[in-house]
């Protein structure tokens, strides 16, 4: 999630951030000024400011400034067998991934993309979220984005791919692409981000119909909140219930948030269900307003979060406080329907509710991600070099800042629940969203196991929740914030 922040950290010119990415590419985020909050190397000799030497030098100075754990650092490290910054990072801070505490968290990225995905959801490709069931070598399309081309193209939620070409004379079946190379073999035959990439795809629809036709990535902005799904009233055995499906904290979320939750408030909703089941993260001022509106009966003396950064950067501290919001509800009960891709500000949200409401709240789906620290974002602007760098924890009132391993250890109830892809989100007959209800209506229920994010065994079929999230190896900042977007 990306947070951004007022006070102590403004007076210092840097402004607080914290994104997300699920399944490893998870992320909380500082964004500073440019050069940061370290010294901008002079350019290398015979070299220019831009090198590589010279962006992997930055990056060390960066990452040992501010890392939130720099007893896991090396005292020196020679970048020149590294053949790429991000390389060079992850040699750096290998020791803290190999411990869980950052889990490919610290990377680097492209300001102007980053900051273009994170004001209004702007990206490129087909518009498609994926994921993939290894043993039975199958990926799946679990929602489409509206506006974008493969939606338009016919392909959403419950269908399958089978099958990838560049021509329709060079398709490969998806089992055939497993079999080289596993998932990487899937996401690199889906090519490259970039507007104007087209692919053949043949697919089965949920329906069951099979089709074959040509999609070419474009430019769109992915909708925070769908205009087809995203916000209803269900009707819970005569109690009207909230549902709300975000799927990133950006931005263009704030006044989609806003509008559902006056529309709860107006129709007198205490009931909710909070989607974030595919949710990696995003804005942690977006996740901040998203706990205000779930905090009308909260008092502004209440503790939301607290931040805190290395002894040596603790002056950076910062607790946030509920503030009032004129669209907050009251809510009496509340079902959160999480994966192992739910993860860093969709986290943020849960845990600030837990000392206020956890005997009436629930997490229902699997366990979630795991990320309770955020990064520091520092910008190099002659280099369009963003780096990302796990600098800060976030806790709860209660001090919560330990869910390395999922939030299922922390909340006192939990549904195990499929995600039925073959019926929509937010339907209320889909397995997670019925086993939601359930919760509210007081249904007995089988705890989620509180072992690391991500699904059970029993909950792999094909059908109900695939394993892992679709990602390349060198992702956008799309396909961080909304792990498995292709």
């Amino acid at each position: 999630m990306t947070l951004r922040k007022s006070g102590s950290i403004l007076a210092l010119a840097a402004l607080l951030s914290a994104c997300g990415g699920g399944g490893g590419s998870n992320n909380n985020v500082v964004s500073l000024p440019p050069g940061g909050g370290g010294a901008t190397p002079a350019p290398s000799p015979g070299g220019t400011t831009c090198s590589l030497q010279n962006r992997q030098n930055w990056a060390f100075d960066q990452i040992n400034e501010w890392y939130l754990f720099p007893e896991t650092l090396p005292a020196s490290l020679s970048p020149a067998p590294y053949a790429s910054v991000q390389d060079y990072v992850d040699a750096l801070t290998a020791t803290a991934r190999g411990q869980g505490r950052d889990r490919f968290f610290t990377y680097i990225t492209s300001i102007a993309e980053e900051n273009a995905f994170l004001n209004s959801g702007a990206t490129a490709g087909f518009g498609i979220r994926l994921s993939y069931d290894s043993a039975a070598s199958r990926v799946f399309i679990l929602d489409a984005f509206e506006g974008a081309p493969a939606l338009a193209a016919g392909l959403d939620r419950g269908g399958e791919i089978l099958a990838i070409g560049t021509t329709s004379a060079n398709l490969q079946t998806v089992a055939s692409l497993f079999a080289q190379g596993g998932a990487a073999a899937v996401s690199n035959a889906l090519g490259p981000s970039t507007a104007g990439t087209s692919r053949v795809l043949r697919f089965r629809n949920a329906a069951g119909s099979e089709t074959t036709t040509t999609v070419s990535k474009a430019d769109f902005s992915i909708q925070p909140v769908s205009p087809r799904y995203g916000v209803q009233i269900l009707d819970n055995g005569g109690t009207k219930t909230g549902y709300v499906n975000l799927r990133t904290f950006i931005d263009s979320a704030e006044p989609q948030l806003r509008a559902a939750f006056l529309q709860f408030r107006n129709e007198g909703v205490t009931d909710l269900v909070i989607d974030l089941r595919y949710n990696g993260g995003g804005l942690v001022r977006t996740a901040e307003l998203f706990a205000d509106l779930l905090g009308r009966n909260r008092f502004a003396n209440e503790v939301q979060s607290v931040t805190r950064f290395r002894p040596s950067k603790s002056s950076n501290n910062q607790t946030r406080n509920f503030q009032t919001q004129p669209q907050s509800v009251a809510p009496t009960r509340i079902a959160f329907i999480t994966t192992g891709g739910s993860a860093s500000a969709s986290e943020l949200v849960i845990n600030a509710m837990i000392p206020y409401l956890d005997p009436n709240m629930a997490l229902i789906g699997s366990n979630t991600f795991g990320k309770p620290v955020g990064q520091v974002g520092l910008d190099r602007e002659a280099c369009d070099d963003r780096i990302r760098i796990v600098a800060f924890a976030t806790e709860n009132a209660d001090g919560n800042a330990n869910y390395f391993s999922g939030l299922a250890g922390s909340v006192a109830n939990s549904c195990q629940a499929a995600d039925d892809i073959t019926l929509p989100l937010g339907d209320p007959g889909e397995a997670s969203t019925a086993r939601a209800l359930g919760f509210l209506s007081g249904a007995a229920c089988t705890p989620i196991s509180s072992a690391a994010g991500g699904a059970t065994a029993g909950q792999r079929e094909p059908l109900s929740l695939p394993r892992e999230l679709l990602m390349p190896a060198r992702p956008t900042p799309a396909q961080r914030e909304v792990p498995g977007s292709f």
